[in-house]
């Protein structure tokens, strides 16, 4: 029944969330290592490719991405899938209503929110960050509104691939930290590295 699977859903979300949140000092280290590298790799390309006053790279949604994909690894909204799908359907969504209402600001953002959130439930990449990415592309800099569409590949895949990237490496690093939760991919993963150890041994 949907009742029973809200519930069980529920309780799994809860568990995670204590789980998360338990006062572990390498868990806070490894999150606070992935997030800072993550995010520093983004300002570093920002100073280096822009001025400091078009923030194109650092939109904000990244911190909100980065606090799932790093301090909350095995939430359902944290895993790769939701964290690439939801940016960048949201930020589709949200350079579209852009350019159909560019001027009626009441109208544009709310629509691009609640459109944004409707596709990612049925695409199934719910990921919150997505909402602000896809509000930014109504709201942002005249920089990061005369984008168009290229919005959706610079800075957002661009962003995304970085976050994702640094996740997949700093949340692996210990036996007690596992990213993504798909047990296919570290399959795959642990397969791979005894072929690299064979082939160097």
């Amino acid at each position: 029944m949907p009742i029973e699977k809200i519930k069980r859903n529920y309780r799994k979300t809860k568990y995670i969330l204590y789980k998360e949140t338990l006062v572990d000092f390498k868990e806070h280290f490894w999150a606070f290592l992935g997030s800072f590298i993550g995010i520093g790799l983004m300002a570093y390309m920002q100073s280096k490719t822009l001025l400091h006053s078009d923030v194109v790279f650092l939109i904000g949604s990244f911190g909100a991405s980065s606090v799932l994909v790093y301090g909350a690894i095995q939430s359902p909204l944290s895993q790769p899938r939701n964290l690439v799908g939801g940016h960048l359907v949201s930020a589709i969504v949200g350079v579209t209503v852009a350019k159909f209402a560019p001027d009626i600001l009441w109208i544009s953002a709310p629509l691009a929110v609640s459109f944004s959130i409707v596709l990612m439930q049925a695409t199934k990449t719910l990921h919150p960050p997505g909402g602000a990415t896809a509000l930014i592309a109504i709201i942002g800099s005249p920089k990061i509104t005369m984008l168009g569409y290229w919005y959706v590949l610079y800075p957002v895949l661009s962003g995304v691939l970085i976050l994702l990237i640094v996740a997949l490496i700093f949340n692996n690093m210990t036996a007690n930290r596992s990213y993504p939760n798909h047990k296919k991919y570290h399959i795959i993963r642990k397969r791979i590295t005894n072929k690299f150890r064979n082939s160097l041994s």
